[in-house]
């Protein structure tokens, strides 16, 4: 199974109040958990970030931009909650891990551009990684308590974006709008571009492989359109165990802000009974090669998988510029990674360079 954490088993459930750190407290994932901890008595916002809009009262301690890792020594929080976009959101995640502070993760990018200085921060500070993205939080819970000698294989769901079923040729000219109407998820622009590609799936593998430390080969991808079944584990006996919910971002947010607890949220119970249709079918990854391009940098290994993320990154803002085409995206990451030497990776500060060095390369 690899070299992943061990899936965690239910413990007493805390009596004292737990601060929180809310880092990209003004996206979707943020505006969101801000709700959830004002229902909840036992969450007290102690700090609150964002990268450029105002947080101004937000919490007793705010910060606009800079070094997040400056306010989080300030606020000694029992819990982070990286909501940060990008790579941008590195070294907060390496902050929490060092320290064994208790980790929300909603940027899944940190992972995969530093997976194993990650995890070997976690297993030096010895604290908890909870993951946020709804398909690793139905993952973590789907595993909680297991033995991971019982587990077969990792199965993601991905909705298939707004272009699900259409061919590259029908992709040619596709604007940043109509990239942005996502089916079944509100989200913000960077990730609903990355549905769109299915880059945001090739990202999640990678974590997933980091998180629960199993090989790729058994992390299987499907395309599930109506969002409604987050993720599978298939087990050695033949069983499967799915989490299953509407898409509502509200569950795993508050599943990972209340840990080991689960607190009530105003999302419905799932409606059975309501004409409920389960689909699933393979990607196309001839049409959307991000995806296969992602799985290959993850099996490579090394800097191979920080060069996926930046390229990406850097292509995706272009096109939201309207500097690149949207099957130009595949094509910078594609470059990128040919460009790469896939080095191990050796410390933090030789990551920052080759996140800087992918995004180097010409996107308009």
């Amino acid at each position: 199974m690899g070299n992943g954490p061990v899936y965690p088993c239910a413990v007493p459930r805390l009596k004292r109040v737990k601060r929180i750190a809310l880092l990209g407290a003004t996206g979707s994932i943020g505006r969101q958990a801000l709700e959830i901890i004002d229902a909840h008595p036992a969450l007290q916002l102690v700090a609150a970030a964002s990268g450029s809009q105002p947080v101004d009262g937000l919490a007793p301690l705010t910060q606009v931009g800079g070094d997040l890792t400056e306010l989080l020594e300030r606020a000694e929080p029992d819990l982070v909650l990286n909501a940060v976009t990008g790579f941008a959101g590195l070294p907060a995640t390496m902050w929490a891990l060092e320290r064994g502070i208790d980790l929300a993760l909603a940027n899944k990018e940190s992972l995969v551009a530093a997976g194993e200085l990650a995890l070997a921060a976690q297993r030096r500070g010895g604290g908890r990684l909870l993951p946020v993205d709804s398909e690793h939080s139905a993952l973590f819970q789907c595993l909680e308590g297991r033995n991971p000698e019982q587990v077969d294989s990792l199965v993601l769901t991905a909705s298939g974006g707004p272009f699900r079923g259409r061919s590259r040729e029908e992709l040619e000219d596709v604007t940043p709008a109509e990239a942005l109407a996502h089916p079944t998820w509100n989200m913000g622009p960077k990730i609903t571009i990355d549905s769109a590609t299915l880059a945001n799936k090739g990202l999640e593998l990678i974590e997933a492989h980091f998180l629960f430390g199993v090989p790729y080969e058994r992390i299987e991808i499907v395309i599930h359109p109506t969002s409604t079944v987050h993720s599978l584990v298939r087990f050695r006996d033949g069983a499967a165990l799915a989490h299953l919910g509407y898409p509502d971002m509200r569950v795993p947010i508050s599943f990972a802000l209340t840990y080991p607890d689960r607190a009530p949220t105003p999302v419905p119970a799932l409606d059975l009974a309501g004409g409920l249709t389960l689909e699933f079918s393979a990607p196309d990854e001839e049409t959307f090669p991000l995806l296969r391009l992602a799985r290959t940098a993850g099996e490579k290994g090394g800097t191979y998988p920080c060069v996926f993320n930046a390229a990406n990154e850097a292509a995706v803002a272009a096109f939201l510029a309207g500097r690149l085409s949207f099957l130009g995206i595949a094509a910078v990451v594609a470059d990128a990674l040919d460009a790469a030497d896939g080095a191990p990776v050796r410390d933090l500060d030789e990551l920052i360079d080759v996140d800087r060095e992918a995004r180097r390369l010409p996107v308009a």
